[in-house]
């Protein structure tokens, strides 16, 4: 079955007559206020270090050999996966050598699938709860792989027409996909991908611990007392499973929090205490020197003050 699904997956959108070469950007941030699509190639070897982002990101695996690395696991991918990754998470790339690597990646702002929600209609729950379920990876059967590649080439297609609608088509294509996506999610079995999934399952719990208590006390001594493990391993294996110290990656996240509470229209104040902040100077000296402005001059910005 994993061959077939494989071989259905490394077909989506290759060779499709809509599609136009595109450079790979390193850029990390949107420039367009719904999304950007992105269908690249690339035969070189190259690695995408940590970082986040304050989008959304649908990765679709096409080809090559690739790890994917989300909040201390680590996904090797198949074709025809897919990866959901939210405005929240810290994940990078590794690329291995010796196969064209090729993938379609699209950028969603928050904002947009916020407008196509309705009361009975959670578009977040696939990005938002897949932490919660403890995965990022979706692995459709077959019939849902293949509608869920139409879709894809339909909007790649509407995204590089400029045929008379075409701007109104490509968003009801994202549209489709998106509550596509959410169906995808719910159908995918946790059974079918464990086994490649590596990760540490203490440290990761550790990590859903920090992620659900952002905003308390988060000591090295407190950790390492709930989980009943020693100071020293769990400083050498999260370090090895995240890139990050214990420290670090606990102000990134926050950070990364504080930042997103912040775009929601949140206070100052009551995002630096809801992550976990004692005060505004330490919050807004940390605040400038990861995002190299206070958070005063960001609220402005998102503002358009």
């Amino acid at each position: 079955m994993l061959n077939v699904h494989a071989a259905a997956g490394a077909s989506i959108l290759r060779g499709s007559e809509c599609s136009l070469e595109q450079k790979f950007t390193t850029r990390q941030y949107m420039i367009k206020s719904d999304f950007e699509f992105f269908h690249n190639r690339d035969t070189s070897l190259f690695e995408v270090d940590y970082h986040s982002h304050d989008f959304y990101e649908v990765y679709f695996f096409i080809s090559g050999y690739v790890t994917y690395y989300i909040e201390g696991k680590a996904y090797k991918l198949k074709p025809g996966d897919i990866i959901l990754v939210n405005n929240k998470e810290i994940h990078k790339l590794v690329i291995g050598d010796g196969a064209l690597y090729e993938r379609v990646v699209i950028w969603i702002d928050p904002d947009y699938i916020s407008r196509l929600c309705t009361d009975s209609t959670d578009l977040f729950m696939c990005f938002e709860y897949s932490s919660q379920r403890k995965y990022n990876l979706l692995r459709p059967d077959i019939e849902s792989l293949s509608y869920l590649r139409s879709i894809v080439t339909k909007l790649e297609k509407a995204h590089n027409s400029m045929a008379f609608g075409s701007e109104v088509l490509k968003n009801v294509y994202l549209n489709e996909l998106i509550v596509y996506l959410n169906r995808a999610y719910l159908e995918t079995s946790e059974e079918e991908i464990e086994a490649d999934i590596e990760n540490n399952p203490q440290i990761s719990e550790i990590i859903r611990y920090i992620n659900l208590n952002i905003d308390e006390e988060l000591s090295l001594d407190k950790l390492a007392t709930n989980f009943f493990i020693s100071k020293y391993h769990l400083l050498r294996e999260f370090k090895k499973c995240t890139g990050y110290t214990i420290h670090n990656y606990i102000q990134k996240k926050r950070l990364i929090m504080a930042r997103v509470l912040l775009k929601e229209g949140s206070k100052i104040m009551d995002a630096a205490m809801n992550c976990g902040f004692g005060n505004y100077s330490s919050f807004s000296r940390a605040f400038k020197k990861e995002y190299g402005m206070s958070p005063r001059e960001f609220c402005s910005s998102v503002s358009g003050e």
